[in-house]
C-alpha cells in the first residue's frame, strides 16, 4: 500500500514539485504539483507516458499539437516525442511511465 502523506515532495524549482508514488521495472506512477506559471520544459524520453489532470488547468504541447486541458482530462505521449506543460491554474498531474523512469529514483 502507498500512503501519499508518507512520501515527501521533491522540489524541482519554478513552482514544480514531484512525488514518485510507486514503481517497478515496467511502470512508474508520479504525482507532479504545479503552481500557476510553473513549466514542465519541452523534453523527450524513451518512455510511453500517460498523464491525468487531477486538478488545475494546463497548456500541453505534444509534438506540434497544443491543447488546454482541465481537471478530468488526460493525454498520451509516445516514445521520444517532444512534449511539455505550462500550468495556467495551479494543479496536479498524475503521470504514468512505461518502463520505469530510472532517472527519477533516488538511491
Amino acid at each position: 500500500m502507498i500512503k501519499d502523506a508518507a512520501i515527501e515532495w521533491e522540489d524541482l524549482g519554478g513552482g514544480v514539485h514531484r512525488k514518485v508514488m510507486a514503481y517497478n521495472d515496467d511502470i512508474m506512477l508520479v504525482k507532479v504539483s504545479f503552481k500557476s506559471g510553473g513549466v514542465g520544459a519541452l523534453h523527450h524520453h524513451p518512455h510511453i507516458q500517460v498523464s491525468y489532470v487531477e486538478s488545475g488547468v494546463f497548456k500541453i504541447k505534444i509534438g506540434e499539437e497544443v491543447s488546454i486541458l482541465h481537471a478530468g482530462d488526460a493525454f498520451l505521449v509516445s516514445k521520444n516525442i517532444i512534449h511539455g506543460a505550462e500550468c495556467l491554474e495551479s494543479g496536479i498531474l498524475i503521470d504514468v511511465f512505461n518502463p520505469c523512469r530510472e532517472d527519477f529514483i533516488k538511491n
